[in-house]
């Protein structure tokens, strides 16, 4: 499994959502390779799916299943909707779905 975490220079929330993965990838038992991409505004290209800052990706599938279909490009902030109103970070069972989905998927082989 690999997980890519997006993120701009200076984003509050980026050290956060990696902890969480981290943390999660842990108490699920899980390995992962976990990379954090630096996006800067010329990276279109390069990051697609980068809706906002920090995003999540596990072997590059968004863990909002809700906007996994965008491939918009967002050199901004992001914001998750919850119950609880909005948030930076991906809540955590938003990501642990991410993971044990993750986890179920066949590996993705690249050529």
């Amino acid at each position: 499994m690999e997980i890519r975490i997006l993120t701009i220079e200076g984003c509050p929330n980026a050290l956060d959502a990696e902890n969480l993965v981290r943390e999660l990838l842990d108490s699920e038992g899980l390995e992962a390779r976990v990379a954090v991409v630096l996006v800067d505004e010329a990276d279109q290209a390069g990051a697609p799916g980068f809706l906002g800052s920090p995003t999540v990706q596990v072997d590059g599938v968004d863990v909002e299943a809700s906007r996994r279909e965008e491939q918009d490009f967002s050199y901004s902030c992001r914001v998750y909707r919850t119950p609880a109103g909005m948030t930076g970070t991906p809540p955590r069972e938003m990501v642990r779905a991410a993971l044990r989905a993750g986890r179920r998927r066949e590996p993705v082989v690249r050529r």
